[in-house]
C-alpha cells in the first residue's frame, strides 16, 4: 500500500489530455485513485481515455474550462460517478503567451487573464461542494515559475500567473482547514508546445536531442534538460495527498534548479 494514500480516492483533473495533466492521471490510477480528466478536443480525449482505461476507473469528459455551465455540468457528472465526493482537485488548464507589453493588444490581455483566472475559478467553484464532503481535501494548482521570476517577453503570462499565486494562496487561508490548497511552480518541462517550436526550428539539421539540449543551456537550467511530464505529475500527487497533510499554501518548484530568486 502506497503512503501517499489515494487507494479508493477519487480525482479531477483539468486539462488532463496531454502532457502533466495525462502524466496526472496515470499516475494517480496506478496509486489506486478513480481519476475524472476533461478537454476541449474530443478526438483528444478519446485517445486520453483509451490510454488511461485499462489503467483503473476512468470518467472522460469533453469540457471548455471557461465555460461556467460547462464546468458546472462535469461536476454534476463527477458528482454521480463518484458518490458525492471528490479528494483532490487539479487545475491543469492553460499554455503561456510569449509577447512583449508592446506587443500585447488589450484582447490579448483580456484572453490571457480570463484564462489563467477563471480556469482555477471555475473549477474550484463547482468543485468545492464536492470537496467538502471527503475526510482529506486537496486542490493544487498548477503554475508556472513566471508567477515570481517574470520574463519580459512573456508580460502578459508573467503578470497572469502572479494573479493566480495570489489568488490560491488567499484561497489556502480561506478554505482552512476543511480543504488543503498548494500550486506547483513550473519552469521548463517537454510538452506539445515545445514540440512544435522545435518543428518550426531554422536550423532543420538539428536534432531533437540536440535542440532541447541546446534549450537547456540558452535557458541556465543547471540540471541541463527540459523537465519531462512524470516529474512534476509526481510533485502534484505528492502535495494533493494525505501525505502532505500538513502543507497548505505552498508552492513547489519543478524547474531544474533554474529559479533566481531565495
Amino acid at each position: 500500500m502506497s503512503f501517499l494514500g489515494y487507494e479508493g480516492r477519487a480525482a479531477v483533473v483539468t486539462g488532463g489530455t496531454s502532457g502533466i495533466g495525462l502524466a496526472t492521471a496515470r499516475l494517480l490510477l496506478a496509486e489506486g485513485a478513480r481519476v475524472a480528466i476533461c478537454g476541449r478536443d474530443e478526438a483528444r480525449l478519446a485517445a486520453a481515455r483509451a490510454q488511461l482505461a485499462p489503467l483503473g476507473e476512468v470518467l472522460a469528459r469533453c469540457c471548455d474550462v471557461l465555460d461556467a455551465a460547462q464546468v458546472t455540468a462535469f461536476a454534476d457528472d463527477v458528482r454521480a460517478w463518484a458518490g458525492g465526493r471528490l479528494d483532490l482537485l487539479v487545475n491543469n488548464a492553460g499554455q503561456g503567451r510569449v509577447s512583449t507589453f508592446s506587443e500585447t493588444t488589450d484582447d490579448a490581455w483580456r484572453e490571457e487573464l480570463e484564462l489563467k483566472f477563471f480556469s482555477q475559478i471555475h473549477a474550484i467553484r463547482a468543485f468545492r461542494p464536492l470537496l467538502e464532503a471527503s475526510d482529506a481535501p486537496s486542490i493544487v494548482g498548477v503554475n508556472s515559475l513566471l508567477a515570481l521570476q517574470p520574463e519580459p517577453h512573456m508580460v502578459c503570462t508573467s503578470a497572469a500567473r502572479a494573479g493566480v499565486q495570489s489568488l490560491l494562496k488567499s484561497l489556502a487561508v480561506e478554505f482552512a482547514p476543511r480543504i488543503r490548497v498548494n500550486s506547483i511552480l513550473l519552469g521548463l518541462v517537454d510538452s506539445g508546445q515545445w514540440q512544435r517550436r522545435f518543428e518550426a526550428r531554422a536550423d532543420k539539421a538539428q536534432t531533437r536531442a540536440e535542440w532541447f539540449a541546446d534549450l537547456a543551456r540558452k535557458k541556465g537550467i543547471p540540471l541541463g534538460r527540459l523537465g519531462h511530464p512524470d516529474e512534476p505529475a509526481k510533485a502534484i500527487l505528492f502535495l494533493g495527498s494525505p501525505a502532505a497533510s500538513y502543507v497548505t499554501g505552498s508552492s513547489l518548484e519543478v524547474s531544474g534548479g533554474v529559479s533566481r530568486h531565495i
